[in-house]
């Protein structure tokens, strides 16, 4: 715990990115939004942050974060006081999204932006990460405890390094929704009641951008992650014609041969809305040795490269809530 502590003094020391300026007078100066974008400065992920932020989640005190039990309540609380601290809304007046997960009190943890503009203000786009993970389970050398470091306190970790540079960049012209799911582990259930939630309460959900498994990096790809259900949606094309400095995303032939595109959170919004919803991640099925094990833990996760993936990433994220509508291809 001390350890932890530790490094969550260094990241509240370390300062934030200057906040985008004058965005607004940039808007109406320009005539289109292509012509804003390039004006607007993304602040650079801040690693110490992101490591903090996993360090927590996946420390033995929350008990590998299983719905239902008291360390995901506690990561629950956390990731609320994240979003409050970094300026982000709850969500209808509420952080806490409660459901049933087969008999156990769960609970989303969802904050929002509002958008800004008079017309693309009423479309949504969701960001999201699960938060939950399965507990205990068969020791291995002795540990029994599964502490989800990779799987997933870093896709939650990397949509509050988002949330945090939107924040700072202070201009979305679609509503931005960051949804942190529990109960992914028991069948993608909180993502599930969401998307229905939110399909009943008539939401123009326009994307869903996902975030799984972004901890350790690729080896030999000229693309930093990889999206699930490649070819659904021009996402990965908006994406890379989004970053200039390096390429973003691409296809990953085991990602469609294990469905991948089905088993995250990304999916139950597909159904719901029929919109480009699709996962990115950097587990390639080579590069981590610990799934759903006891030695899924702080230690085998590479903050830095964390920071890299979100950085790569804001330039789409960016084009996707302001101008770029994502449209619905063919099948993987």
């Amino acid at each position: 715990m001390k350890r932890i502590l530790l490094i969550l003094s260094a990241a509240v020391l370390i300062a934030s990115c200057g906040t985008q300026k004058n965005v607004t007078q940039l808007s109406k100066a320009a005539g289109t939004m292509s012509e804003v974008l390039p004006k607007v400065k993304i602040p650079k992920a801040n690693a110490t942050q992101i490591a903090a932020d996993v360090a927590y989640l996946a420390s033995d005190e929350l008990e590998g974060r299983d719905t239902g039990s008291d360390g995901i309540l506690e990561a629950a609380k956390y990731l609320q006081n994240r979003l409050h601290e970094i300026g982000v809304q709850p969500y209808k007046g509420d952080f806490f999204d409660d459901f049933d997960a087969k008999g156990a009190k769960a609970f989303n943890v969802v904050g929002m932006l509002p958008g800004t503009d008079g017309v693309l203000k009423d479309e949504v786009v969701v960001i999201g990460a699960h938060y939950d993970h399965i507990g205990f389970m068969k020791a291995v050398a002795g540990d029994s405890l599964a502490n989800g470091a990779n799987d997933n306190a870093t896709g939650t970790a990397s949509v509050l390094a988002i949330a945090q540079a939107l924040k700072q960049i202070d201009f979305n012209r679609r509503t931005v929704v960051f949804a942190l799911f529990s109960a992914e582990e028991k069948g993608l259930l909180g993502s599930k009641h969401l998307a229905k939630r939110m399909k009943a309460e008539k939401e123009n959900v326009v994307a869903m951008i996902n975030f799984e498994m972004t901890g350790t990096p690729m080896v030999n790809r000229e693309y930093i992650a990889y999206i699930t259900g490649h070819d659904k949606s021009n996402m990965a094309t908006v994406f890379n014609e989004a970053n200039k400095d390096r390429v973003v995303t691409g296809k990953l032939a085991k990602a469609a041969e294990f469905n991948l595109f089905m088993r995250s959170d990304n999916f139950p919004f597909y159904n719901e809305f029929q919109v480009p919803s699709q996962t990115f991640s950097t587990f390639d099925f080579t590069n981590f040795d610990y799934y759903h094990q006891p030695g899924d833990e702080i230690s085998e996760v590479n903050s830095t490269h964390m920071a890299a993936v979100v950085d790569a990433v804001m330039p789409g994220v960016m084009a996707v809530i302001n101008n770029e509508r994502l449209k619905m291809m063919g099948n993987e």
